[in-house]
């Protein structure tokens, strides 16, 4: 197995920064600010920082719709696996024409789809709103028993908080209910 290559990093420095450190991909180059008062043992140290970071938005930026089944399979295996109906939906799919919704689901042809606005959003979030239109293939309609199999994800609460402070934040007003 090889180990992979450390893109070039282009490091500039800037009077005006004080604290903070940004990085981003300019072509093959990666590019890091920093203040110009760091030593060179604080310059390296960030710049290993950022080089992770993005490697790590990298990734989650090549969540495809194979990621997507795969992590609604295990889902199904963790929270749902007494659910008879709960079975692999036929498809679940990343979507850009969801404006009103983090997802949907239609029960009669088994099919998901996730807004592609929640790509990035952290796996926890995703989880959730997986678990939730995968509850959808059980109980289509939200009610009591719905909700019951929602909350078997751990951090159900945790993420529809984030999902509501994201929706009130960017004045989206997507709301589940």
């Amino acid at each position: 197995m090889s180990v992979p290559r450390r893109p070039d990093v282009e490091v500039r420095r800037s009077q005006r920064r004080r604290r903070t450190v940004s990085a981003y991909r300019d072509g093959e180059r990666v590019v890091v600010l920093i203040p110009a008062q760091f030593s060179g043992a604080e310059e390296r140290e960030w710049v290993d920082r950022m080089l992770a970071r993005l490697d790590a938005r990298e990734q989650r930026n090549r969540r495809t719709d194979t990621y997507l089944a795969e992590r609604a399979q295990r889902l199904i295996d963790r929270h749902l696996s007494d659910q008879r109906a709960a079975q692999a939906p036929i498809s679940v799919r990343w979507v850009n024409n969801q404006h009103g919704r983090w997802g949907s689901c239609t029960p009669a042809d088994r099919t998901i789809r996730i807004s592609s606005r929640i790509m990035d959003f952290p796996e926890w979030v995703l989880d959730y709103v997986l678990l939730h239109e995968l509850s959808h293939l059980v109980v289509p309609f939200h009610n009591a028993r719905f909700w019951s199999l929602v909350a078997r994800y751990p951090k159900a609460e945790r993420a529809r908080g984030y999902l509501e402070g994201v929706s009130a934040a960017a004045g989206l007003g997507i709301s589940e209910d």
